[in-house]
């Protein structure tokens, strides 16, 4: 295959899998072999095994790290404080992207900086949405109220005051108290029903 054919199969695609080249009858190992050579010459860049993105000039789209974390894991989606600071509900910079996955915890390196991947229970990989990044890419990510649970889910000593005034919550609005009520539930634990309690105290506080 030519560098120009690659492009064309993509079509504007930024990022793909080793996979999307192996249908029909083609070499596994052949293909991996110009894989390698596209990566040397500077044409892609390798982020996993089986997972390219392509290079400046080829990108005709934005490469949003969202997009990149949900390719690195398919079982997967953002949350956390880097959902939280999608939505601005949080005033700091996160420049990690954090992610939550049923299978094992990682961190990843790549050229296009640090994602974090944290475990959950399959139970409760759910409130999660899928939203529309640059050009055509899309991305699942938490709701703002399942990125707060699972930010004091994963969090040791989350269920006290000092840690939710810590978050520094803006744009309060956006939290539904009722989907929040109704997520936590889910959860099962005495410990996100007392830190929930809690968020909503502060919340109705600040609007005081």
């Amino acid at each position: 295959m030519k560098f120009e054919e690659l492009l064309q199969l993509l079509n504007g695609e930024p990022l793909f899998s080793s996979s999307l080249l192996l249908a029909g009858n083609i070499s596994p190992n052949l293909i991996q072999k110009q894989l390698s050579r596209w990566v040397a010459k500077g044409k892609l860049i390798q982020l996993r095994r089986s997972l390219y993105a392509l290079s400046d000039p080829y990108l005709k789209t934005e490469l949003h790290p969202f997009l990149i974390a949900n390719m690195l894991k398919k079982a997967s989606y953002i949350s956390m404080q880097s959902a939280l600071a999608h939505y601005n509900m949080i005033p700091e910079y996160v420049p990690v992207t954090t992610s939550v996955t049923t299978g094992r915890p990682e961190e990843i390196n790549t050229e296009f900086g640090k994602y974090i991947f944290r475990h959950i229970k399959k139970n409760l990989f759910w409130g999660y949405t899928e939203i529309e990044l640059v050009g055509r890419s899309k991305a699942f990510i938490a709701t703002v109220e399942k990125a707060l649970l699972d930010l004091i889910y994963l969090t040791p000593d989350s269920d006290n005051m000092d840690f939710i005034y810590e978050l520094r919550l803006q744009n309060e609005e956006k939290i539904n108290i009722n989907t929040l009520i109704e997520y936590s539930k889910k959860f099962g634990t005495p410990k996100m029903q007392r830190a929930v309690s809690l968020l909503i105290d502060t919340l109705k506080i600040n609007k005081i």
